[in-house]
């Protein structure tokens, strides 16, 4: 079997790596094949609104025209028997890169005719998040109902859907050289790193144990 995560952060040792990092361990240890792929060092754009995927009777429906980085990936991912993605939340949302990477993923593979899918198989799939808001704030800015919208798609097309969200992250090696809310207490955050956040790790690292075990079963 074979686990592919997707890194939609520009950090590659940053919380939603080690994150993804750990839902291929616990893939592993359950004998999977993994792989990583860090979405900031393809090159590639978002959806150009040319409706190749969307022809009749064309090579290109339910495919993606657009020949770049991506065009490898996405011939990987129908190869592969399980996704993991993983986004921080900037600016209330996924990273540019994720969102355009998803846009090239999903929009192809949507069956507008049938409001189903036109991808061949079920694989099990997964979202990872990471923020510096809290519990509290995910509510009061929104937050579940943006994400909702993305898991919604993400089990229509490919079947089986789970989400991790981890809050309150750790952002600063040194937070005294930065401007910061008034708000965020460095000392806190340290604690949660500390104390919490391998809590958060060892979720992940469950995480890609259950992927493992369900592709077997699927």
């Amino acid at each position: 079997m074979k686990i592919i995560a997707f890194n939609g952060s520009p950090r590659k040792n940053g919380n939603t790596a080690i994150l993804l990092n750990k839902v291929l361990e616990g893939a592993a240890s359950q004998g999977a094949e993994t792989e990583v792929i860090h979405l900031y060092d393809l090159n590639y754009k978002g959806c150009i609104s040319c409706f190749s995927c969307r022809l009749k009777n064309r090579q290109s429906y339910g495919k993606c025209a657009v020949n770049d980085d991506l065009t490898a990936i996405f011939k990987a991912v129908e190869k592969s028997d399980s996704i993991i993605l993983g986004s921080p939340i900037y600016m209330g949302s996924l990273t540019g890169e994720m969102k355009s990477f998803l846009e090239r993923l999903l929009y192809p593979l949507f069956d507008a005719e049938n409001l189903s899918t036109l991808f061949k198989k079920k694989i099990v799939t997964g979202f990872i998040y990471t923020m510096g808001v809290n519990e509290i704030q995910i509510k009061e800015f929104g937050y579940e109902q943006r994400l909702s919208d993305i898991e919604i798609t993400m089990q229509l097309i490919f079947g089986t859907f789970e989400s991790l969200i981890v809050t309150d992250t750790y952002q600063y090696d040194d937070y005294s050289k930065y401007v910061i809310p008034a708000s965020v207490n460095p000392a806190e955050k340290s604690k949660r790193r500390k104390e919490v956040f391998p809590k958060d790790c060892q979720k992940a690292f469950e995480m890609g144990e259950r992927f493992a075990k369900q592709t077997n079963i699927i």
